[in-house]
């Protein structure tokens, strides 16, 4: 008979072996954490959700802005066998709400600018971040909870995905996952327990949870948390020697490289720099490259923990705009529509497994049904293989439309008006043409609005692109919407151009 693997204390562990080391800095508060004072404060919050009805498999609702008490949360969940529920915090009430209902957390944990939300929503116990959250730590007994013992298979965390096609689903995390995360990006990236990772993403994702903040906690090394993304206080933090790992989306790249600092920054001390949660435009990748600072490109899912590719150092620039080969413990596949796989550069859905991708989403069997075969997770991502293995993701399958007959992919045309240079950013939608069936919309952030002319970049895309990818409408716009991940949210999009 098989045996569940043990899922262990990770952060018990390091408070043991190294308790003073430090763990976290809440960069907002000025905070910060050792493993012995994480493992306590994570033990008392375990034994207060104990006292209010949470045991095994309960949820614990989680919704505030970036803070390292929802890691005293996650380890909290863990020493429980519960379930934690980030909630994330730009969506509106009706919206949390439709999570709530679907998760039924026994208990909400909020922080007081979100109390009107959290007021409307549905869940038997709250607790609010501050005193009141002090409060409860220093009440409870934190000797009263146990050792660990959850296993592999056990669910730590419900993710909600972002719901780009409608009612977000609720990825199952198991702590196998978040441990296959840990091991997979942490040896892409060379992380150890001497590490010092800074944290801008949202933490209610996968990429603010675990890029690479549990991986760093994973190890015993040190994650650095940041209250909101602000573009002079990261470009401090890179220039000030300790910051060893930085992972960011394009947008945060952008953000950085148009920062009137960046020219001047020394960017030399940071180790290791990654990319994901969109793709990143190759003029992008190449302007830092000319600065000497290698972003690896990579890709993952909240179904896979994230991670599932990161190019190597190595070829980042000579295989520009790949995602690279699957991490050390993942398999995956481009196939067809009837699931068979294609051959080399030729463009199929990318289908992934190992012990990092979600067993399913939380009460969903007709998802779960739509979504796997075999084991095999249908990523939605239309991908291809070059010759030398590297990985190249076309786009989502629901974004490509066909014009005239013709497939059209809108991540490749965007990468091609990502060179011109009055282009700040751009998203490429299909809409409907009676001629053409669909035809290319391309969405334009210029850098000089005044200077901005339409047919003159539909002609710089002569000659770069077959006649039939190149949009045939442009509109400009101040800025487009994207999802907590980095993501173009091109559906808004559609609804609001088409």
């Amino acid at each position: 008979m098989a045996r569940s693997v043990p899922a262990f204390d990770w952060i018990g562990h390091h408070a043991d072996l190294a308790p003073d080391s430090v763990a976290l800095i809440d960069d907002g508060r000025d905070l910060t954490l050792t493993y012995a004072r994480l493992e306590d404060q994570s033990r008392r919050v375990a034994a207060w959700l104990e006292a209010n009805g949470v045991g095994p498999g309960d949820r614990v609702a989680f919704l505030a802005g970036n803070t390292t008490d929802i890691f005293e949360a996650l380890f909290a969940c863990a020493k429980l066998t519960a379930i934690l529920v980030p909630l994330n915090w730009r969506l509106a009430v009706p919206e949390l709400q439709f999570i709530v209902n679907d998760c039924r957390p026994q208990v909400l944990i909020f922080s007081v600018e979100f109390a009107a939300a959290a007021a409307e929503l549905d869940t038997p116990v709250k607790l609010l971040l501050g005193d009141e959250y002090a409060a409860a730590k220093v009440s409870a007994n934190p000797a009263a909870i146990g050792p660990v013992t959850a296993s592999h298979d056990d669910p730590w965390a419900i993710l909600y995905t972002s719901g780009t096609t409608g009612h977000p689903k609720g990825a199952i995390c198991t702590h196998g996952m978040f441990f296959w995360n840990a091991i997979n990006i942490g040896h892409a990236v060379g992380l150890t327990n001497k590490s010092t990772n800074l944290n801008v993403l949202p933490t209610f994702h996968s990429g603010g949870l675990n890029l690479y903040t549990t991986p760093c906690l994973h190890l015993g090394a040190r994650s650095i948390n940041l209250a909101e993304f602000d573009p002079d206080r990261v470009l401090t933090y890179l220039e000030s020697g300790e910051i060893s790992h930085f992972f960011g989306v394009p947008a945060i790249y952008q953000f950085l490289a148009e920062h009137p600092r960046w020219e001047a920054a020394d960017l030399s001390p940071v180790e290791s720099w990654a990319c994901g949660g969109a793709p990143m435009p190759v003029a992008l990748l190449q302007r830092y490259a000319d600065r000497g600072v290698v972003i690896r490109q990579g890709m993952g899912l909240t179904e896979t923990s994230p991670t599932v590719f990161l190019t190597d150092e190595a070829h980042a620039i000579a295989k520009a705009g790949s995602v690279g080969k699957p991490a050390l413990h993942t398999e995956i596949r481009v196939v067809d529509e009837a699931g068979v796989d294609v051959g080399t550069e030729e463009i199929g859905e990318l289908w992934v497994r190992g012990p990092n991708v979600t067993p399913g989403y939380w009460e969903r069997p007709d998802a779960n049904a739509e979504s796997f075969t075999n084991g095999w997770l249908h990523t939605g991502d239309a991908a291809r293989i070059d010759a030398d293995g590297y990985v190249y993701i076309v786009d989502r399958w629901k974004d490509m439309f066909i014009s005239g007959g013709e497939n059209v992919y809108p991540a490749e045309v965007e990468q091609v008006l990502f060179h011109h240079p009055n282009v700040l950013d751009v998203a490429v939608i299909g809409i409907e043409d009676e001629k053409w069936g669909e035809i290319g919309m391309a969405v334009v952030v210029p850098r000089d609005e005044d200077a901005f002319d339409g047919d003159e970049l539909l002609g710089f895309c002569e000659g770069k692109l077959a006649r039939y990818k190149i949009p045939k409408q442009v509109r400009t716009v101040a800025e487009l919407p994207r999802n907590a991940a980095g993501k173009v949210l091109k559906r808004s999009l559609r609804e609001a151009l088409s």
